[in-house]
């Protein structure tokens, strides 16, 4: 893998884990983020946000199961760090993308993934700065507090291994 952007776009999951690893080629802002964002086309990390509620995580997950992508268990997305790089190619209206649905869209392209690099977000484009430690023994940052009740369980956490949303119908 070659060296990550400094520049970084914080994206909230598991729309962030769709860029990545699902073809999602738009990334949906408003008018004024992008523009007051300072955005421009050019290679950028992408930065799992920390924050994601039950109701954004079971929403998105229905969206990209309509377009036949099985959504990653929360516990199983990484949070609070770079994930991947993107180029952003283009900003748009309107866009055939099934991904699109606006106001605004930024055009990605040629995702790739990397390991984890634990960081603070900002809102915007921002310059990331790592916040890995070197104690092993300290809980990973992007684990996340609600998905960890999930993975309870479903035992240790393991190689991801999509199961149905039924999973908190009893929590």
């Amino acid at each position: 893998m070659g060296e990550l952007p400094k520049l970084a776009l914080s994206v909230r999951q598991p729309w962030a884990w769709a860029i990545i690893h699902a073809g999602k080629d738009i990334e949906n802002r408003s008018w004024q983020a992008i523009s007051r964002g300072a955005m421009a086309a050019g290679r950028i990390a992408i930065h799992a946000a920390k924050g994601m509620t039950r109701d954004e995580y079971e929403s998105a997950a229905e969206f990209m199961k309509r377009l036949g992508v099985v959504c990653p268990l929360p516990f199983q997305l990484d949070r609070g760090g770079i994930i991947g790089s993107v180029t952003i190619t283009d900003f748009v209206k309107d866009s055939d993308s099934p991904w699109f649905f606006g106001p605004r869209g930024i055009v990605l392209a040629d995702a790739k993934p990397c390991e984890p690099q634990p960081c603070l977000g900002s809102l915007g484009f921002f310059e990331w700065v790592s916040t890995m430690s070197d104690d092993l023994d300290q809980p990973k940052p992007w684990m996340a507090s609600w998905p960890a009740q999930a993975e309870r369980k479903q035992g240790a956490r393991t190689a991801p291994t999509p199961q149905p949303l039924s999973l908190f119908a009893d929590t």
